[in-house]
């Protein structure tokens, strides 16, 4: 199909879906999902990054669990698919396969050479871990991602400059670990934390529950000054 591509990583190959922009080559940006899977929501994300000039592709980081999941964030039974998903996901090898996507997205005729990671959630999670663990990340961007703080121990091997969005009232991310993650972060000059108050988890996910269109606006606007800052 034309809007996926298949990458050949060191586990086995999986796929991702693609969107591509009206010229090339241009910087990309690697879309990392929610517990939802590369569903809609995600999609549709990055055909808006496409609109913006950059080449956009989502991988499929559930493949080794279920290849193709696609969610509904308004059904509570795909919720309790995606949560069972999530809590059995292995972060470790995630991140071989986010590192494993940007390398064969750098490969890419339509990208120069320049590749952004940014996630939602699970995806932010991952966007973290990749920036620390890996090299060859030239931006990542986190919105409001669980469990960053378990791994803050990791965070002074931070190399890519890291914009992360945090909800204040976030119902999976509590004010302590809030506090910790910008604590933890507060010394890197490559890193900036935005806190949007009165703001609940996926507040600026499309169809989110809790979607707010004037926090959603400010964030995704200092995500697309970040994003050209840093790849433009």
């Amino acid at each position: 199909m034309k809007d996926h591509i298949r990458v050949n990583g060191q586990d086995g190959a999986f796929a991702a879906y693609i969107a591509r922009p009206k010229t090339s080559p241009t910087p990309a940006v690697v879309v990392l999902q929610e517990l939802f899977g590369v569903n809609a929501d995600i999609r549709k994300t990055c055909d808006e990054l496409a609109e913006q000039g950059y080449l956009a592709v989502a991988p499929d980081l559930f493949w080794r669990q279920e290849p193709g999941v696609d969610l509904n964030v308004t059904s509570e039974s795909d919720w309790q698919h995606g949560l069972r998903l999530y809590g059995a996901y292995d972060r470790d090898a995630g991140v071989k396969d986010v590192r494993d996507t940007n390398k064969a997205v750098r490969s890419l005729p339509e990208c120069n050479g320049m590749v952004a990671i940014l996630g939602y959630c699970l995806g932010a999670l991952m966007v973290f871990l990749t920036a620390v663990r890996c090299d060859g990340v030239d931006a990542a961007v986190a919105y409001h991602g669980g469990d960053t703080e378990k791994y803050l121990s990791e965070a002074d091997r931070l190399r890519a400059p890291l914009l992360m969005h945090l909800a204040e009232e976030d119902e999976f991310i509590s004010k302590v670990a809030q506090a910790e993650i910008k604590d933890a972060l507060a010394s890197h000059r490559n890193a900036t934390v935005y806190s949007y108050p009165g703001q609940n988890h996926a507040f600026s996910r499309h169809n989110g529950a809790h979607y707010n269109a004037a926090a959603a606006a400010l964030a995704h606007g200092r995500t697309n000054e970040f994003l050209h800052r840093q790849l433009r």
